[in-house]
């Protein structure tokens, strides 16, 4: 089945922060413009989700509800069809998001003052996490290597052995470099933390993007001593646009953190319950969306390589940095010769082009642009040719 990946369904006014910040712009329905920015799809749902939903809101009660042993299954059996490991269905707890989830790992397995790592730049809420909870941010900077970024290990191992650190945040695929880090790269990152008793939290919310040609590995499938000693989070909201329905998966194979962990989230939250629309629309999709999700990471590759080749002609000073997974792209503007508030400028009043400005995930971000690809790649040639008209008298060539 061909899925519709064309239609834009605008979301003025329907709560979308993402697009009724570009009001503030001027705006408005009657512009051919969306917004590259906060990391969901403009991509009509998948269509089996919206009948399954329909049904099952025709004949359910909508009560508060919790994870089913079905839910559980599905979960299982979607990770080991498209990753090759399968979780086992103890390990699973629930929460809001992701970002609820890491910000409760933070809380109930480190106190005010532990360190905690991050390998940046990186999704901005993991700073929040830690400084916003009185934890010390242990800031480990990936190195560029041209259009790639990798892990300083020296570095890292020196961070991890300093007797504060007691945590490492893993965004794993990296956001926003887009980086899948290889098993020989995470099993060393594991074995430092394992040996330097350091509790992993892995986000995986991405996982599932591969690009063509790319394979990502899940985190707890290094080992089982390596699995204890994490905090698994996935969710179908990246992978199906389903972040709207708040319901993400907590996977923790060690029983006695699982018991922590449960304890302190009735603490902090004392009504942890997700959405029961969220928990249907889960399933329903890992259980017939694959197809939909492939389209999806196909239209993603064709729109990145529609800007590779206008960038190359239009803008050979804009570097693209290495898509191996997510969907959104890393480019380097500094080549322009802008300053990072001037881009912004630009692109916002000049070309209505709304991306994730690049220094909000660190100060490696500044000249920055993050660029969402999930959308109809008629929008990505719009875009690219309102750029090259904002930018004309800028650029001295």
């Amino acid at each position: 089945m061909k899925y519709d990946f064309e239609t834009v369904m605008k979301r003025y006014g329907c709560g979308s922060r993402k697009w009724d910040e570009m009001r503030d712009y001027g705006y408005s329905e009657a512009d051919d413009i969306i917004p590259f920015s906060v990391a969901d799809m403009e991509f009509a749902p998948a269509p089996e989700i919206v009948r399954g939903l329909q049904d099952f809101i025709s004949c359910s009660v909508l009560g508060y509800a919790g994870p089913t042993d079905e839910f559980r299954l599905t979960v299982c059996d979607w990770v080991e069809k498209r990753h090759g490991y399968r979780p086992k269905e103890e390990w699973i707890l629930t929460a809001h998001g992701v970002v609820d989830a890491f910000f409760e790992a933070v809380q109930t397995f480190t106190k005010e003052g532990d360190g905690v790592l991050l390998l940046t730049p990186v999704y901005y809420p993991m700073y929040h996490a830690i400084l916003d909870n009185g934890r010390k941010l242990v800031d480990c900077p990936l190195v560029r290597k041209g259009t790639r970024y990798e892990i300083d290990f020296d570095d890292f191992e020196a961070k991890i052995k300093d007797e504060n650190t007691k945590m490492f945040i893993l965004c794993s695929p990296h956001n926003p470099t887009s980086r899948i880090w290889t098993p020989k790269e995470l099993r060393r990152m594991a074995e430092i933390c394992l040996e330097n008793d350091v509790l992993v939290v892995a986000d995986e919310i991405h996982y599932d993007l591969e690009m063509p040609g790319q394979i990502h590995t899940v985190y707890p499938s290094m080992g089982e001593d390596i699995a204890n000693n994490c905090i698994w989070c996935i969710a179908p909201s990246k992978t199906f646009n389903l972040a709207g329905l708040q319901t993400a998966i907590v996977m923790i194979p060690d029983p006695d953190k699982r018991a922590q962990y449960l304890d302190a989230q009735k603490h902090h939250n004392p009504s942890p319950k997700c959405n029961i629309l969220g928990y249907e629309a889960c399933q329903i999709a890992m259980k017939n969306c694959e197809e939909w999700l492939n389209q999806v990471i196909e239209v993603v590759a064709e729109n990145k390589r529609v800007i590779e080749a206008f960038f190359a002609k239009e803008f050979p000073e804009i570097q693209i940095m290495d898509f191996e997974a997510t969907y959104l792209l890393w480019m380097d503007w500094s080549g322009l010769g802008i300053e990072a508030k001037e881009l912004e400028r630009i692109n916002r009043e000049e070309a209505g082009l709304f991306f994730d400005e690049g220094y909000i995930f660190g100060e490696q971000g500044n000249c920055f642009e993050r660029w969402n690809l999930a959308c109809p790649t008629w929008c990505i040639e719009e875009a690219l040719e309102r750029m090259k008209k904002a930018y004309a008298p800028y650029l001295k060539r």
